[in-house]
């Protein structure tokens, strides 16, 4: 009970000290019930000396539950872009709450670690960002997870030996630079707008040395993160699912039952534990925003795993740190020849295979020029801004995006 004790002091000593220091201010317009609802839930953490106990802790974890749910609905009721910050903070207000309760109550601590969790995913930052401030004191009380061993049977796919790459052909590819000054960079590749392959700049980097599948299972183990199921985004039986980094990997890295995908997710500001053994490329300083505009993204995911060809809107470092990926890349100017998609969704998204295309159907992509690449450990791809690019990992691999202007 000592430890207990112990544990809801350090959590609550992460909110103001009074009552009227917690700001409940939202960033728009909310239905009239839930102002009430959230002040409720104050009063029950500043209620009495100690943690709220017994009624109290029941009250404010179905507070936490009624506020959730409420803004659930908000969130889902139409497209994401369209949901109000409000509402975003309303709901980690409701994980917040929720979490508070568990370790109020004594409960095991992974249900406030998922709270805290789905807080930070769908919600927006309250208290200066209380929940990943709660959720790093309570995931140092769990124990560090450990992969299972691969299931018998038939269960995991048989395996003779890494499987053979592709052959990327003299005149596809990709040129290689060491370690370029930020001048040669920027007049031979970023102005110009030429992909390149930049060895030795992230040979610094503690990831290199430190990452496995072993480390991100003790490191993240018990976080609950998305995952994209199914070979590309781009088939009809493509979905996601909320899942916790060690269920993730058992199922579809250790086990390979199917393809699972934990992608273009921003891991690094959920898991800051993470985010120290990496580092922003300097070449990042040539572009026009801050550094707090830089998006960071990570990749993680087994053999197999495809982004079908497809455009983004910023400049793109993809810095490869355990297992190989095969890279094609077409030049914007090739755009009529790709067939984008006509819908607005997957207007960035090409309709072609690139590994196996219909060239009756897209005759012209046989006029398409393709540079491609086997991304290696320690390598980082530069693509230009709205360059198209298809990967394939070959190995179970960890990526790292970085997204800037």
């Amino acid at each position: 009970m000592a430890a207990a004790g112990a544990l809801w002091a350090e959590a609550r000593a992460l909110l103001p000290g009074a009552e009227e220091g917690l700001s409940l201010a939202l960033s728009g317009e909310v239905d009239d019930c839930v102002p009430p609802l959230l002040r409720r839930a104050c009063g029950l953490l500043y209620g009495a000396p100690g943690p709220p106990c017994g009624a109290a802790a029941a009250e404010l974890r179905r507070l936490g539950d009624v506020l959730r749910d409420y803004a659930w609905e908000k969130l889902n009721a139409g497209p994401w872009r369209e949901v109000g910050k409000a509402w975003r903070q309303v709901y980690a207000y409701g994980c917040l709450f929720g979490a508070l309760a568990e370790v109020a109550a004594c409960r095991p601590l992974a249900p406030a670690v998922r709270l805290c969790d789905m807080g930070l995913l769908m919600g927006a930052s309250v208290l200066d960002n209380a929940l990943a401030r709660l959720v790093r004191l309570l995931q140092a009380r769990l124990p560090r997870g450990k992969r299972r061993a691969a299931a018998g049977g038939s269960a995991k796919r048989a395996r003779v030996g890494p499987p053979p790459a592709p052959v990327v052909q003299p005149e596809e590819a990709l040129p290689h630079v060491r370690c370029p000054s930020l001048e040669h960079f920027r007049d031979n590749y970023l102005i110009p707008q030429k992909p390149v392959v930049l060895e030795g700049i992230i040979d610094h980097w503690p990831c290199m040395k430190k990452w496995s599948v072993d480390y991100i299972c003790q490191v993240a183990g018990c976080r609950t993160v998305p995952v994209e199921l199914g070979s590309r985004y781009t088939d009809e039986e493509w979905s996601q699912k909320l899942m916790t980094v060690n269920d993730f990997i058992n199922q579809y890295i250790v086990n390979e039952n199917s393809v699972g995908y934990l992608a273009q997710h921003q891991l690094f500001d959920q898991i800051p534990e993470l985010k120290e053994d990496i580092s922003i490329p300097d070449y990042c300083c040539l572009g026009e925003g801050e550094e707090d505009d830089i998006t960071i993204n990570a990749w993680f995911g087994p053999e197999g795993t495809i982004s079908p060809l497809h455009q983004d809107p910023q400049q793109n470092f993809l810095a490869q740190v355990f297992g190989r990926k095969y890279v094609c890349l077409y030049s914007p100017q090739d755009s009529e020849n790709l067939y984008p998609h006509e819908g607005q969704i997957l207007h960035n998204t090409s309709q072609v295979d690139v590994e196996d295309p219909d060239l009756n159907k897209f005759p012209n992509f046989r006029k398409a020029a393709c540079q491609s690449c086997i991304l290696m450990p320690g390598q980082v791809l530069f693509i230009p801004v709205k360059y198209w690019h298809y990967i394939r990992s070959l190995d179970t691999s960890f990526s790292v995006s970085f997204w800037w202007s």
